[in-house]
C-alpha cells in the first residue's frame, strides 16, 4: 500500500471519529436539555441512598475501589485530579456521600451523561462497590504544588518526582474582581462550602478549592437552567439564579485563587 492510500485511510478514519464524537455530543447536550427535575423524585432517590448505603457499617476494601479506579482513570486520571481543563472534573477528596449520591443520580438518570451510564448501572457496579470507590476516591490527597528538590542532585529520583507531579493540582486564575468576589462568598458560600473552599465531608458539601473553574461554570449554567440539583435537601430553592453573570464571575475568581 502506498504511503498516499494509508494518508487517505486516516483522514477517512479521523472523519469518521470526529463524526462519531459529534453525535455522542450533541446525543447528550439533547439528553441534558430535556431532562427535568421531578421533586417527588429527587426525594425518593435521596431517601434511597440513605437506605441503601450504610456507610459507617460497609467493610471499605481498597483493592477493589483502585481497581475500579483503573476505569475512572481513562477520564478523571489515575488521582481522581481531572483533565482537559475542566471537561472531567476533579473527583480526589469529594465527600464519600456526594460521590455516591453523584453516580446515584447518572445511574437513576437524574443527572443525564451519556458517557457515564455504562459504568454506574447496578449490573457493572453493585453498591457495595460504588461505596468502596466513593471511599478509595475521598482518600486521596492532591497537593497544590511540587515540592521544592534540587532536581541536579546525585540521588535525585525522576520517577518519584513524576508520581509527586501527577498528584499535584494548580488552578488558573480566573478572570473577575477577586476582592469583590471575595466579599460576595463570605456573605453567600461560606457557611456551606467553608472559608476555604474546602466543603463538608459528612454533610457532603463538596469542595470548590481546587476544583477546574470551567467545569464549575457549566454546572452552574445546568443549575440555574433546572438540569441539576444544587441542593438535594432542598429541591426547589433556586439560589444561584440570584446572581448576574458579572456577579458569578467574581465569585469564581476569587474561587480560583484559594488553592494557592
Amino acid at each position: 500500500m502506498t504511503n498516499k492510500n494509508i494518508h487517505f485511510k486516516h483522514i477517512i478514519f479521523s472523519l469518521l471519529f470526529s463524526v462519531c464524537l459529534l453525535s455522542v455530543i450533541s446525543a447528550e447536550e439533547q439528553q441534558i436539555e430535556e431532562s427535568n427535575y421531578s421533586t417527588q423524585d429527587l426525594i425518593k432517590l435521596t431517601q434511597s441512598i440513605e437506605k441503601l448505603f450504610d456507610i459507617e457499617k460497609h467493610e471499605y476494601d481498597k483493592y477493589t475501589g483502585d481497581e475500579i479506579n483503573q476505569v475512572c482513570a481513562g477520564c478523571h486520571g489515575e488521582f481522581g485530579m481531572g483533565g482537559s481543563e475542566g471537561k472531567y472534573p476533579r473527583l480526589a477528596g469529594l465527600p464519600v456521600k456526594y460521590i455516591i449520591k453523584e453516580i446515584v443520580g447518572f445511574r437513576e438518570r437524574k443527572r443525564p451523561n451519556i458517557s457515564m451510564v455504562e459504568h454506574v448501572e447496578e449490573r457493572q457496579l453493585p453498591n457495595n462497590e460504588l461505596i468502596d470507590i466513593a471511599i478509595y476516591l475521598n482518600k486521596i490527597k492532591l497537593e497544590n504544588r511540587l515540592s521544592i528538590i534540587d532536581e541536579t542532585a546525585p540521588d535525585f529520583d525522576a520517577y518519584a518526582r513524576l508520581q509527586e507531579a501527577k498528584q499535584t493540582i494548580q488552578i488558573g486564575r480566573a478572570k473577575g474582581n477577586i476582592d469583590t468576589g471575595k466579599k460576595l462568598y463570605k456573605k453567600e458560600c461560606k457557611s456551606c462550602h467553608g472559608s476555604k473552599g474546602e466543603g463538608d465531608q459528612k454533610d457532603a458539601i463538596p469542595m470548590l478549592s481546587g476544583q477546574y473553574i470551567t467545569y464549575l461554570w457549566r454546572q452552574i449554567d445546568l443549575y440555574k437552567k433546572g438540569k441539576r440539583l444544587h441542593d438535594f435537601e432542598d429541591p426547589e430553592e433556586e439560589f444561584l439564579k440570584s446572581f448576574n453573570k458579572e456577579q458569578m464571575q467574581n465569585i469564581l475568581a476569587y474561587i480560583s485563587t484559594l488553592d494557592d
